[in-house]
Formats: C-alpha cells, sequence, structure tokens
C-alpha cells in the first residue's frame, strides 16, 4: 500500500478534502444505521409486539440507550394520541427521512472525492509531462516512446479508473462495517463474536487472488507499451513499410503481441470478477450460519434477543455485505492501479542528469570565446567524443565534417547541454556552462536542425515558439529573411495557418524555413546549424541556404555539414573521425594538406 498513499499525496493538501469528507460519511452511516434500526419498532408495532413504555423524557446523555428511550418516549406518545396505524406512519416517516439525509451526505461525501480525485488526475499528468520536457536527450536514448505514451495516457487513466475510484470505497466503506460491527455487538455480543471465525477464511482467499492480479497487471501494462510502441512505429515508418511491402510481417508481429496482450487482459479480469461474487457467496454463508446458530440461542432461551431484535440482527449483517463486497472487490481492482502507479512513479522520480547547480550563475550575453577543454562523451559505454580540445571565436563560423558516427552531432549538442560531458569541460567567456543556468545558457543558443521539427499550431506560433510575448511584426521579418514571407502570405490563413501535424501541410523546404524563421526570431548570438539543407531538393535548397547565409551575419556558427560545397567559407573546418579531431584548417589549408578532408570531396564531386 505504500505506493498507494504515496500516490494519494499527490491530491495535498488534504485540509481542502479531510475534514469536509470525515463530515459527511459520519453523517451517511449514522443514518445509515438508523435505518435499519427503526425495523425493531417498525417489526414491532405491525406484530402486537409490547415494547418497555417509556412515559417520562429521559436524561440527556450521549449513548445509545438516550437514544432509544428517547424515541421510545414519543413513540408512546403516538401509541396514546394516534393508535398503531399513526405509529405506523410516524416510524415510515422517520425512516424516510433517515434514507434521505443518509443519501444527501453520500451524495456530499462523494463531490469531495471527485475534487480529490480531478486534482491528483492533474497533477499526476503535469508532473509527467514535466518529466518528459525537462529530462536529458540522453533519458529518451533509454526509454521506448510507446512505454512513455503508455504511461501518460493507458497507465494514468488505470490509476483513475482504479485506485481514485477505489477511494470512496477503502475510506467508507471500513467506516461502514466498524459502525455496523459496533451495532451488531450492542444487539448480541455472543452471536457477534462467533461471526469473528469467518473472516479470516475470507481473507486468505481473496488476498491470494489480489497478489495473483498485481503480477498479471505488471505484465499486462508491459505489453500495452509493446502494442503502443509498434503502432507508433508502423504510423511514423508507413512509407517505408509499404515501399518494401513488410505489411504482411508486421501485422503478423502485431498479433502476437495483441493476443499476448489479450489472454492476460482475459485472465485479469476473469480473476477481478471473481472477487465481488467470492466475497458475496462467503456473505451469505455466514449469514445462514448466523440464523441457524442465533436462532438456537434463542430457542434455547441462551439470548435476550427478541424475534424483531434478530431480524433487524440479520438485515444489519445484510447491509455490511456489500461494503466487504466492494472492499474486496476494491482491493482486485486496486491491484493493477498499483501495477500502473509504480510506472507512473518510476518515471516521475526518474533524477534529471542535466539539471541547474544551486550556485548556478546567469548569463545573458556571449562576448569572447567558446571552448573544448580535452571534452569526453560516451553513451553507457560506447564512447562518441575522446579528449576534444579546440576554440570556437565569437563571429566565426566553425565547421564539422567527418563521416557518419564521427560525432559531429554529439560535439554540437553538448553546448547547449543536452547531455552533459563525461570528462573535461566546455566554457563560454571562461564559464563552465555547468555553473551557467540551463535556461540562459539555451537562450544563448539558436539551432535549425536536419528534421524540420513543426507542432501541431499556427505558422506564427511555430515561429515564434518559446516566446511569452508574441511580436507579430518581428516574426514577418525573420521570415522575409528565412525566404519564407512568401509562401506564407499565400496560405490560407496566413500567418494564422496551422501547420498539420510536424507541419504535414508543407514541403519540406517550406518547413525548413520556418526553423530558420525561428532562429532568427530568437536572435541568439550562437547558431548550431544540424545538415539543415541536407534532405532538400536543389531549388529549396538554394534558397534555404540563402536564407542560412542571411541569418549566419555576425553570429557564432557551428555548422555540421554534409553538403561539403556549403562550408567552403567557413574560417575553420574540424575534420572528426571516430571521436578524434584528425584535421582542422580552412577550406585550401585542408585541401593543400591531401588527408580526410580532400578525399571526402572528392567522393561528393564524384557522385
Amino acid at each position: 500500500m505504500k505506493i498507494f498513499f504515496r500516490l494519494l499525496q499527490f491530491s495535498k493538501p488534504y485540509h481542502h478534502y479531510v475534514p469536509e469528507y470525515i463530515t459527511y460519511i459520519f453523517f451517511f452511516i449514522i443514518f445509515g444505521l438508523l435505518n435499519f434500526t427503526l425495523l425493531i419498532p417498525l417489526l414491532d408495532v405491525l406484530f402486537n409486539n409490547q415494547q418497555p413504555l417509556v412515559a417520562a423524557m429521559p436524561h440527556f446523555s450521549f449513548s445509545i440507550d438516550y437514544l432509544k428511550e428517547y424515541f421510545y418516549y414519543n413513540l408512546n406518545g403516538y401509541v396514546k394520541t394516534e393508535g398503531k396505524l399513526g405509529v405506523l406512519i410516524y416510524v415510515c416517516v422517520v425512516l424516510f427521512i433517515f434514507v434521505l439525509l443518509k443519501n444527501l451526505f453520500g451524495y456530499l461525501g462523494q463531490k469531495v472525492l471527485t475534487r480529490m480525485r480531478v486534482n491528483l488526475l492533474g497533477k499526476l499528468r503535469s508532473e509527467l509531462f514535466y518529466q518528459y520536457s525537462n529530462q536529458s536527450l540522453a533519458f529518451y536514448h533509454y526509454e521506448k516512446k510507446g512505454d512513455l505514451l503508455s504511461t501518460i495516457s493507458n497507465d494514468v487513466v488505470e490509476i483513475e479508473n482504479s485506485i481514485t475510484t477505489s477511494i470512496q470505497t477503502i475510506f467508507r466503506e471500513p467506516f461502514m462495517i466498524i459502525a455496523t460491527f459496533i451495532m451488531l455487538f450492542y444487539l448480541s455480543p455472543m452471536l457477534t463474536l462467533f461471526t469473528l471465525l469467518f473472516f479470516p477464511v475470507s481473507g486468505f482467499i481473496i488476498s491470494n487472488i489480489t497478489r495473483r492480479l498485481r503480477k498479471q497487471s505488471n505484465q499486462n501494462q508491459g505489453m500495452v507499451g509493446v502494442v503502443l510502441n509498434m503502432a507508433e512505429e508502423a504510423i511514423s515508418g508507413i512509407r517505408i513499410i509499404k515501399s518494401f511491402n513488410a505489411e504482411k510481417i508486421l501485422n503478423e508481429k502485431f498479433a502476437v503481441a495483441n493476443n499476448k496482450l489479450s489472454k492476460t487482459l482475459k485472465s485479469i479480469l476473469n480473476q477481478r470478477e471473481l472477487a465481488s461474487p467470492l466475497s458475496e457467496v462467503l456473505g451469505v454463508f455466514v449469514i445462514l450460519v448466523i440464523i441457524v446458530y442465533g436462532g438456537w440461542l434463542i430457542l434455547e432461551g441462551r439470548s435476550t434477543l427478541t424475534a424483531s431484535g434478530f431480524i433487524a440482527y440479520i438485515a444489519f449483517y445484510f447491509q455490511m455485505i456489500q461494503p466487504a463486497k466492494s472492499v474486496a472487490n476494491a482491493f482486485a481492482v486496486l491491484q493493477r492501479g498499483l501495477s500502473a502507479g509504480e510506472r507512473v512513479l518510476r518515471v516521475i522520480d526518474m533524477p534529471h542528469i542535466v539539471a541547474d547547480k544551486k550556485e548556478a550563475i546567469s548569463k545573458t550575453e556571449f562576448t569572447n570565446e567558446i571552448v573544448y577543454n580535452n571534452v569526453s562523451f560516451a553513451y553507457k559505454e560506447a564512447p562518441i567524443l575522446k579528449g576534444l580540445t579546440t576554440t570556437i571565436t565569437k563571429g566565426k563560423t566553425i565547421a564539422l565534417v567527418g563521416e557518419s558516427g564521427a560525432g559531429k552531432s554529439t560535439f554540437a549538442d553538448l553546448i547547449p547541454r543536452f547531455y552533459d560531458v563525461i570528462g573535461g569541460s566546455i566554457t563560454i567567456d571562461g564559464i563552465d556552462i555547468r555553473d551557467i543556468k540551463v535556461k540562459d545558457l539555451r537562450s544563448l543558443i539558436s539551432i535549425v536542425s536536419q528534421e524540420a521539427i513543426l507542432f501541431n499550431d499556427s505558422v506564427l506560433n511555430n515561429i515564434t515558439l518559446g516566446s511569452e510575448v508574441i511580436d507579430r511584426e518581428k516574426a514577418i521579418e525573420a521570415a522575409k529573411i528565412a525566404n519564407a514571407h512568401e509562401f506564407i502570405s499565400k496560405l490560407e490563413n496566413g500567418y494564422d495557418t496551422e501547420t498539420g501535424d510536424r507541419g504535414m501541410r508543407l514541403s519540406g523546404g517550406q518547413k525548413q524555413r520556418l526553423t530558420i524563421a525561428r532562429a532568427i526570431y530568437k536572435n541568439a548570438p550562437i547558431l548550431i546549424l544540424d545538415e539543415a539543407t541536407s534532405s532538400l531538393d536543389t531549388e529549396s535548397e538554394r534558397l534555404v541556404q540563402d536564407a542560412i547565409n542571411k541569418m549566419m551575419q555576425n553570429r557564432t556558427s557551428i555548422v555540421i555539414a554534409h553538403r561539403l560545397s556549403t562550408i567552403r567559407h567557413a574560417d575553420e573546418i574540424i575534420v572528426l573521425q571516430k571521436g578524434n579531431i584528425i584535421e582542422r584548417g580552412n577550406h585550401e589549408q585542408l585541401l593543400a594538406a591531401d588527408g580526410m578532408y580532400k578525399k571526402l570531396i572528392e567522393m561528393q564531386e564524384m557522385k
């Protein structure tokens, strides 16, 4: 139950719910018990049983006896004035009022739990999304996208369907059972003690079911993540799937995973549904034993219970079956929620690898240089960069070239701290970037990547991404510099046109020019270009390259080059191979060196 109470902490502050809920549930239980207590005088009136007459108003005290005597005092008055029919009507009116009040307080208590439930779920989703948006890129190297989507969707829904719906049962029904037991002890201590012998057996049977449910729920949610991951990959790679006629193979793989998920789910549902009827059967069995044993006690004169009292006792016990049944069912349902909660908390508790130090400083300007001091980096145990040392002076353009896997993108990703170095340091103006607040550091950097990432929002909001105040005129000016204003103006709603999912309503060149406009709008002093033209056709590349050249003016630029013709005028070209710098210099110097750079140039010219 540790996970259960940990999840409840997300509904804090408790003072918004607990005092109010306890008040409502107290009156709910009291009026629920009084409903069945009224059965005794009702039966006595119907079957002409003689009740002890209370002729004088009893002295006030906080006790069940006082309430009983006060009721019979009023009942006695009705017998004298209205007759037995009047008494019957009086009891029925009081019974109706108690039922009405019981359900009113039950509804008010449920409203409190609804507020708590909505607050809990909202905070869980917010915490998960915060983790997704604030984790370093290393987090996404080791986590499957399908599992993450399953956690924020299926697991949170499972918590809603099981844990939060079980809160009402767990926090209300046990009190109902305890209060009913107190009343049963009051009516007949001997009979009630006898019934307690059956509870350990019931608890043992139901606990075995819930343990199996917990284990199977973990397996089930793991399979949900697999199925979601396969679906997401199929949707993202549908072009490749069709071009390679891979539909049949993928359908078969999905069918295997889906069948495994279905079998696990069927087993879980069957066992979960077993908890409720099993608890009811056990409850009815106990009642039948009580009827036999209690009847024997009364017939033998070993109990003071009257016939009406015994019927009321049975009615109270029947009333306890439903709460006990609900609790058993809730614990069965709860296991799936606890499994989901375990996965949700695993993500929420993951530490941020890249985070601000307590003593991190603010930095709003870039004035001098970026220095790599013996920088090393690795993903798990695979080394990517090995002891790199270089200086990037303000206003200069540095190009990174090399074969795939040489470490070019990683070299650039370390500057905005998408990852942290594992050896050495990177400094900006002499300050280690780990000593600068992450938000300030990234405010100094604009990035245009190979994949043009757009969000399902308006063109304007994509250009001004991250800006708290949107300057429309500045966005239009940025679009003009990026050679994007012309095509934007021809869109249906201009800058207010929705780009669609991942910018699907735009061409590749249009999307890339929008990302350049976004970088221009940000107006950061450091610019990182990660193969920004490699996937474009010739005409789009010309327009994008022209926009890039405009953007690079008066900025410090780090260019990861795929087409080497675009970096001929770089101030310095760094050639990387297997995480090491093997050559550096300008275009002419590297050609004259007759090394790796020249070979790469010749290979591209031969294509």
